[in-house]
């Protein structure tokens, strides 16, 4: 069975003829895909269903592996990360040998304001527990994230800029070229506390 001829209004699909596995192996896939991408954006169930337009309770159901959610409530999900249907619910073992992601995708910079821009350097359809991003803040900017989950540690090294890293009340100092370590299953952050840009690799290890 392939995924094909899907049409939305809200964002293109990008189709790839992926064999579509079982419906309970795709409901474990897709619980899993969900407690790990809520993870890395530091978002709860509330924040994930005003993204996406799916309740909150079925959220919950769907990451407990107790719902088989349709193909328009799976495309909502998959829209408010910035995937497409094919990432979101592709099998791991499904992946080409070289994977790579362009600077200018656009699927993979999923924040960009003023002080904040965030670019994901690892891909987003792969199971995995470690996630790598480009961090860039500018003067005054901050990215403050909530709790993930317990065992939860990140690993940052400056680039460029001075940089302020906080977790758990904690504070350190950075400068170019330094690098830390810190827990972030309790809130955490990192704020830019030179005159220019601080330019930042943040890798984010789950248990």
């Amino acid at each position: 069975m392939y995924l094909r001829d899907i049409v939305c209004g809200i964002m293109p699909v990008r189709i790839k003829k992926t064999p579509v596995a079982a419906p309970d192996a795709l409901s474990r896939h897709l619980g899993a895909r969900l407690r790990q991408l809520r993870a890395g954006r530091g978002w709860s169930l509330e924040a994930l269903s005003n993204a996406s337009g799916v309740s909150r309770s079925m959220l919950s159901e769907i990451e407990r592996e107790q719902a088989n959610p349709t193909l328009a409530v799976t495309l909502r999900i998959a829209q408010a990360f910035g995937l497409s249907l094919d990432d979101l619910i592709e099998s791991p073992g499904a992946t080409a040998a070289v994977t790579v992601i362009r600077k200018n995708d656009r699927a993979f910079h999923y924040r960009s304001e003023g002080n904040c821009r965030i670019r994901t350097l690892s891909p987003l359809h792969l199971e995995k527990d470690v996630e790598f991003y480009e961090v860039a803040l500018g003067r005054g900017g901050a990215l403050r994230s909530a709790a993930h989950f317990g065992g939860t540690r990140e690993f940052i090294t400056v680039v460029k800029g001075q940089l302020e890293v906080e977790a758990a009340g904690e504070r350190d100092l950075l400068h170019g070229g330094d690098s830390a370590t810190y827990r972030a299953d309790v809130p955490h952050a990192l704020t830019n506390s030179g005159r220019g840009e601080a330019l930042v690799f943040l890798v984010v290890i789950y248990p």
